[in-house]
Order: C-alpha cells, then structure tokens, then sequence
C-alpha cells in the first residue's frame, strides 16, 4: 500500500518570528519513503534541521512579518495492516525495565501522574498486568470521554480531562498514558497521519492524529484510546513524553493560524 501525506500550514504574523516545526515522517519510517514530504516556507526562508532530545526530526525557521505557508507532500510506503495484537505481552517490574524508558514512567506537564495515581488504582488494580491491563485502560477512556473539536483546549491536562469527560485524540492519550505511568507502565505520546484507510464513511474532518506507544514484553507497542481499535495507516511524525514535546509547530511570538489542512490517504 502507499499512502500520501501531507499538510499545509498558513500563519500571519506581525513580526520577525521565529518557529520550530515537527512535521516530517518520523526517521524509523525512512525506508518506507517513496516521496519525501519536504517541508517548505513561502515565502521561502532558510530551514535549519536538527533532532531533539527523542530522536524527533525538528526544523527551525525565523518567519518575516505577514503570511507565510509551511507545507509538505510525500508517499509513504505501508504494509496495509492494521495494528499488531500481542495480547501475550507482560508488563516488567519497575526494577527490570530497560533505563531508557523509565523517563516514561514519570508525571509530565499533560500527564499528572500525582493526582491520577489513587484513581488509576482504584479503576484497574484488579486488572492482569501485561496487555489486558493497558486495554482495560483504553476502554474505560474511550468510553469516559465525548469526543468534539469543540472541546479542543491547549491547556487541557490529564487531570481536567478525566473530570470534564471531553476532549480529542490528544486527550485521550494523554489520559490513558497518564493511568499507564500510574500503573508502572511506561508510556509515551505520539503524533502523526492516521486517516480513514478500511473504514466504513462517514469520514470526518482530517487532522493530525494522537497516540501512544507502552512498554511491554521487551518492545514497544501501540494503543489508540480514542479510536480503541486496530487501524491502518498510521504513519509517526514524532513521539514524546506528551504532546507538549511534539508540538506541530511551536511559534514564538504573536500569531494567527490562518489556515490548517492535512491529507492522509490510500494512493490507488
């Protein structure tokens, strides 16, 4: 299968301001790459690149004052199948995991562990570890949240989530990844293309989408609390501790998203 991706971003902005964009087909991908989805500025500016501190391809830019256009296009090769099952896989103790995934047990600032600790305890302390506990995580998620665009709010935590059942893809990862650290559970967020490749219409509005990625039996593995189903398609841009580390586009300095359009589909 090949799947074309893309998106175009239009800013206006009073000033000289600069950007930091996280927007290409993350690196363990690159093979799958039959177009690259270049990004590109117009105005065209110079583009300096450079990986952050988990691996995400980053591009920074100063954009001159007025509008500008940050766009990319490419194909992407897919297996075509939906998302693995490994209904086997165990959960460590907190003694055995690998080092490098322990930053994924801790609170981060979408994601309060602290406060969410007692009720992830109280909700799915009888549950098996391993995968089912994590499923039983997306469950209760996908089932105490209503999802809406409405509901959309930058500053939306874990925490608010959770007491105001609300919220998109984001928010749906960031409370189940918040349950999943709570129960020792390494979890990290992701972000990327994921369109409506084998599912019935009607099809919404595309968007960037949310995720996450727990650490069991010895590899990483993915879970959609929002979707709370295996999907095909789902191509990574970036992953992080929540999605303040992998922010689309991070601007400093005053701004107006004046326009937001993604693609993501099936290349016949």
């Amino acid at each position: 299968m090949k799947i074309h991706v893309g998106y175009e971003l239009i800013y206006d902005l009073p000033q000289p301001t600069p950007m930091i964009a996280v927007l290409g087909v993350h690196f363990t991908r690159a093979s799958d790459v039959i177009v690259p989805d270049f990004l590109t500025a117009n105005p065209p500016v110079p583009i300096v690149n450079y990986r952050d501190g988990f691996g995400n391809w980053c591009s920074r830019i100063v954009a001159p004052p007025g509008r500008i256009t940050l766009s990319g296009d490419g194909i992407v090769r897919d297996s075509g199948l939906p998302d693995v099952i490994v209904a086997s896989a165990l959960q460590h103790e907190v003694e055995d995991l690998p080092a490098e995934t322990l930053v994924f047990l801790l609170g981060s600032r979408y994601c309060e562990t602290d406060r969410l600790s007692s009720a992830a305890w109280s909700l799915f302390g009888n549950t098996a570890p391993g995968w089912s506990r994590v499923q039983a995580i997306c469950d209760f998620v996908n089932h105490h949240i209503a999802f809406g665009y409405e509901h959309a709010r930058a500053t939306m935590s874990a925490w608010e989530v959770f007491h105001e059942r609300n919220g998109v893809c984001r928010d749906y990862a960031h409370l189940a990844i918040a349950f999943c650290r709570a129960m020792n559970v390494p979890a990290r967020y992701c972000t990327g293309y994921l369109g409506d490749i084998g599912m019935p219409p009607p099809y919404g509005t595309m968007d960037f989408a949310g995720w996450f990625e727990v650490y069991l039996g010895d590899r990483w593995h993915t879970f959609d609390a929002r979707n709370n189903m295996p999907r095909i398609g789902r191509v990574l841009i970036a992953r992080g501790r929540d999605a303040a580390d992998v922010a689309i586009t991070t601007t400093f300095g005053p701004n107006r998203l004046v326009k937001f359009t993604v693609w993501t589909d099936e290349v016949r």
